[in-house]
């Protein structure tokens, strides 16, 4: 072969070589992130909360001498301090309200004045300032503010148009994708931070609507408020939360994704209040012992422990034990999935909700109604739930069971709401009953989807179970409060 063509042809080799062992640029994450920073950082926000303490109440860090609130010597010790000071005896005066501070981080969303920051920022505040990186300094109205999202709108009025960021489509951020967070850090003002998106979808059971994307981007206190932006500048996340053994940032950050937030800040700027779609259902996760109790194989859909008695799941038919698989056509993976679509699908709309029962797949049409009306009927009348049936002591599971019986419900404090059913007056400690912390007290509603209506007939639902060589029992049980939740017991 010609020397000068073998050198060509090992020279192609080690450049194609080389390509392919190194790896992108953009794998090595941006070279900078300072126009990104200074493109974002105008319309970030320290914010200011202070609220009024009364010392003989206040708990914790905050507490002085004093007594709780309620307490039965309250109003006289403050009766012996007036009288004593209308003698001039002297005594030291009652001890007063004083002023305590917290620090937090916020963006502007609108150039007119509308801020954005967790409702645990401003909680419980009665005067709020947002402070801006050149200084000025704003009073803040709270237009809405929302607990199960941990988000507050605030407007301030300024002299002239603000910088303001707007928010993008969290739904397409992806797991390693560069992130930025800007906030106010142990009040030390504006401050960048960057890393990645570590995880999504991250439950850490902060509230009924978890969906929390993980950065490791540094987010410590003060930057609760304060929002993680992807690499166009678009907010893909508030920032609100960290878990640290030392109170500290140590990677592991959690913020509310855009998605899940700009629905609930739409309505409160609206309204000033949620109004979230409501189905009527108390759900409860499905493990594999349970799945395998209602043959479904693998362990998926949210499954019905309750049906509200005033919700509109009930006049659609829905009943405790069926699992719902799919709401307006989205599929129901997980139970966490379902409070999610529930609540973003408008208040009033038709939708089809698909479940299982009995082995068969059934479609029902329900009119969502307003979550925030069913919390307030609830709070009325002490929050009736639902569906069940009644029943000389038996053994079955591990459990003794009796009908239920005047002296029973008092003797365990069981309320008027729980009508039906067989009330466990022992659990035998060796059994699985114990182990699913099953409880004396607790009120057995039905054995797989079956209401039982003496303990003999429990004994022989459980023995026709063995015969069929069934592993468990899918119990329905209700506590003393009238609260029904599922258990799966091994059949002995």
């Amino acid at each position: 072969m010609n020397s000068n063509l073998f050198r060509v042809i090992a020279g192609a080799a080690t450049l194609l070589s080389a390509a392919l062992l190194t790896p992108p640029a953009n794998a090595k994450g941006p070279d900078s992130l300072a126009d990104l920073s200074t493109q974002v950082s105008d319309a970030v926000v320290n914010i200011s909360a202070t609220q009024t303490i009364d010392p003989r109440h206040a708990k914790g860090a905050d507490a002085g001498p004093g007594l709780p609130p309620g307490a039965p010597f309250d109003d006289l010790f403050e009766e012996f301090f007036k009288r004593r000071q209308g003698q001039g005896g002297g005594a030291p005066d009652l001890p007063r309200p004083r002023k305590s501070s917290s620090l937090g981080s916020g963006f502007v969303i609108d150039p007119s004045g509308i801020i954005i920051t967790n409702n645990h920022v401003i909680a419980e505040a009665t005067e709020i300032q947002v402070i801006f990186t050149d200084g000025q300094k704003l009073k803040a109205e709270i237009i809405g503010k929302d607990q199960k999202v941990d988000v507050a709108v605030l407007r301030v009025k300024p002299e002239k148009p603000l910088k303001a960021v707007k928010f993008g489509d969290s739904d397409k951020s992806r797991v390693g994708d560069w992130v930025l967070a800007v906030g106010n850090p142990f009040g030390l003002g504006g401050s960048v931070t960057a890393g990645i998106v570590s995880a999504r979808n991250r439950n850490i059971d902060s509230g009924p609507y978890d969906n929390y994307i993980q950065t490791d981007a540094a987010i410590n206190k003060g930057n609760s408020g304060g929002p993680l932006f992807n690499m166009d500048g678009d907010v893909i996340g508030i920032n609100t939360a960290i878990l640290s053994p030392s109170g500290g940032s140590v990677g592991i950050g959690f913020a509310t994704p855009a998605n899940t937030v700009s629905p609930v800040i739409d309505q409160l700027r609206n309204f000033g209040e949620t109004r979230r779609g409501w189905l009527g259902v108390r759900i409860q996760k499905i493990d594999d012992s349970i799945a395998e109790s209602l043959n479904l194989g693998t362990a998926r859909g949210a499954l019905v422990a309750g049906v509200d008695e005033r919700g509109p799941a009930k006049p659609a038919g829905l009943k405790a034990g069926d699992v719902i698989v799919k709401f307006d056509g989205k599929p129901i993976k997980e139970a966490s999935d379902l409070p999610k679509l529930v609540a973003a699908t408008p208040v009033g709309r038709e939708i089809e909700v698909v479940f299982l029962r009995g082995g068969k797949e059934v479609t029902k049409t329900v009119k969502l109604g307003r979550l925030e009306d069913g919390e307030k009927a609830a709070a009325r009348d002490g929050g009736k739930e639902t569906d069940s049936e009644p029943g000389a002591p038996q053994s079955a599971l591990g459990l003794e069971l009796s009908k239920l019986s005047d002296d029973l419900r008092a003797r365990f404090q069981i309320k008027d709401t729980v009508k039906t059913g067989l009330v466990i007056t022992r659990v035998d400690p060796r059994s699985d009953a114990a182990e699913k912390r099953l409880q004396p007290g607790e009120v057995l509603l039905e054995i797989n989807q079956e209401t039982v209506a003496d303990p003999t007939d429990a004994v022989k639902k459980i023995k026709a179970l063995k015969d069929a060589g069934k592993k468990t029992a899918l119990l329905v049980v209700a506590n003393g409060q009238g609260d029904t939740h599922f258990v799966a017991v091994t059949v002995e």
